[in-house]
């Protein structure tokens, strides 16, 4: 009888997994995570793409409705922030994989699926992933999918909700005084050649990466 149980709960659910903010010269990588009902009506989030083929409006748009349909116990979304000071000790796929693991316990515990989780295991849940990401091996039934915020819904959500809180902290800390130098709230960290010069000018803050610099410093 348990056995027929878990069959019939086994991956019920789907959960889409994406990151932003891989290679920017300064601040937080972002890493999304998405969970939904493997029956979600998508009609209830048109225009969903990969956040990068989307505008910043369009992405916003996107980010209120998740939280609206969240508040109506409908989906469940968390989005982890790993800092540049990790990246810079312990490597940018170490912090990208720490952030997802935290965005992904963060959804299963604020969800409707975790007493489930916990006595039927991960197989429940069929997760989605962009690129080269790859969950912990406890999520039996994964699959990564190249260009998968294109081709997934539910991944390229997970990759807007991911984009829109970096792009927000990364807004909110350049009103800073010691930030005011760098313009962040318009590059977001990414090396453009204005963020390039006014590394060269002024040096490195604590939000800077320090080892995706050391070529721009050394030149």
């Amino acid at each position: 009888m348990w056995t027929v149980f878990a069959t019939l709960l086994s991956m019920n659910y789907e959960v889409g997994v994406d990151e932003a903010g891989r290679g920017p010269l300064a601040g937080p990588v972002a890493v999304g995570v998405l969970l939904v009902p493997a029956a979600f009506n998508w009609e209830k989030i048109p225009e969903v793409n990969d956040s990068k083929k989307l505008t910043e409006q369009k992405r916003e748009e996107l980010f209120f409705q998740v939280q609206d349909l969240q508040e109506k116990g409908e989906l469940t979304y968390a989005v982890s922030l790993v800092s540049a000071g990790v990246i810079d000790k312990r490597g940018i796929v170490f912090s990208v994989n720490t952030g997802m693991r935290r965005a992904l316990q963060r959804v299963i515990c604020n969800s409707t699926v975790n007493r489930m989780v916990q006595e039927v295991g991960f197989s429940m849940l069929k997760v989605k992933l962009d690129g080269g990401l790859k969950a912990p091996e406890e999520f039996t039934h994964q699959e990564t999918i190249v260009k998968g915020d294109s081709k997934e819904k539910i991944i390229g959500l997970a990759s807007v909700m991911a984009k829109v809180t970096r792009d927000r902290y990364m807004r909110r800390i350049a009103t800073k005084p010691q930030y005011a130098a760098y313009s962040f709230d318009t590059h977001k960290g990414y090396g453009t050649k204005a963020h390039r010069e006014a590394i060269v000018r002024y040096g490195l803050s604590d939000l800077h990466r320090k080892t995706f610099c050391r070529n721009l410093l050394s030149s």
